[in-house]
Formats: C-alpha cells, structure tokens, sequence
C-alpha cells in the first residue's frame, strides 16, 4: 500500500476566493507556457500556440497567457491563480489535443482542489459545542425508556389544516352567507306583496 497520501496537501472543503458571492469569477489568473523552438518533445505545444492560442486568448479575456521559448528545454506549463498559488505541469510529447485538455481542465478547476486531501467532509469556522444537528438532539431522553408497542408514538400525526382547505372553508361559508341573504330578500318581496294584496281586498 502507498503512503504517498501522506505528503498530499490536506485541508478543508472551500469555496474559492469570490465564486459563489455573485457572478462566476475564473481562478486561473495568468498561464505562463515555455517550450523550445526546435526540440521534438515541443511539438504538441508548438501546435497548440500555432493553431489555438490566439482563439483561447479571446475566449479568455481574464487569463494572462505569457509565451516563453527556451533552448533545449522540456515544455512546462505554469499556471497562477488568484488565492497565490501556482501549478507547474511538464508536458514533454504531448500531442495537441493532450494540451488542449490541459489548459481547459487548469482553466476551469481551482488550483489543485481535487488533488487535496480532505480532513473532513465539513468544516465551520464558528464550531459548536455540543456537536453537529441530528434528528434526536432535542428530543425528550425519557423516550429512551419506552415500553414498545405505545399508542401515543404510534399514533398518526394529526396536523392542521392547509391553507387551500382554510381557503376553501372561507369560501363556503360566503356562500352560505349569500344564499341566506338571498333567501331573506325574497322572502320580505313575498311578504310584501301578500300584504298588498291583503289589503286590496
């Protein structure tokens, strides 16, 4: 078994400096690339700064990309980001296409976030002192001590009514109030009109 674990940067999880606080922000904040004019192993970037860069630079307009050719030299790839820290890849024979991947994958992570080694799959700076939320934490302790079956804990929990179905009663009973306003009206018009008649006779 390896113990290279052991030498991995470790830390907590983290949002990175000004993403999430409003609109998307980039890490990557400059791209340094050296390479040699003539050497074989240069030939993948070679084709990249011929072909691709100019087009990555205008996609980009955040991310500073240096070029820096070196005699007899592997190609390296440094790439800086905002939180200060740098990473630095060797890319001797890579094909185009790999440096392609390359560049997007260092443009589009957080340093090397997925290369950290997690102390914990959470992390506070304000930590509690009586621990983590759980579903038991303000429950009553004298339910531990529970003859089981119990009617009370079996029993269905009765909530109360919805707002549609409080809705739907106030409805009603404006209904109701209508009809029997309604009902009232024709029955004075009927009584009226008998007493009218009454008295014609």
């Amino acid at each position: 078994m390896s113990n290279s674990h052991l030498f991995m940067k470790s830390g907590f999880p983290r949002a990175p400096f000004g993403l999430g606080i409003g609109r998307y922000v980039c890490q990557l904040q400059r791209v340094t690339l050296k390479f040699c004019k003539s050497h074989g192993a240069s030939q993948g970037i070679r084709g990249f700064i011929e072909h691709d860069l100019v087009n990555y630079a205008k996609e980009n307009p955040g991310v500073v990309v240096y070029v820096k050719p070196r005699r007899h030299r592997n190609p390296v790839i440094v790439a800086e980001y905002l939180d200060g820290n740098r990473k630095w890849m060797e890319i001797a024979n890579y094909s185009r296409e790999d440096v392609i991947k390359w560049m997007e994958l260092l443009r589009t992570q957080f340093h090397d976030g997925p290369s950290l080694r997690l102390r914990k799959l959470w992390h506070t700076e304000f930590p509690s002192i009586q621990g983590p939320w759980t579903p038991f934490t303000f429950r009553n302790p004298m339910s531990n001590l529970t003859q089981f079956p119990n009617k009370e804990l079996g029993a269905a929990i009765k909530l109360g009514p919805t707002a549609t179905e409080k809705l739907i009663e106030i409805f009603k009973a404006q209904q109701l109030a209508d009809n029997t306003t309604s009902d009232s009206t024709n029955t004075c018009q009927s009584a009226n009109e008998t007493s009218k008649h009454v008295q014609r006779a």
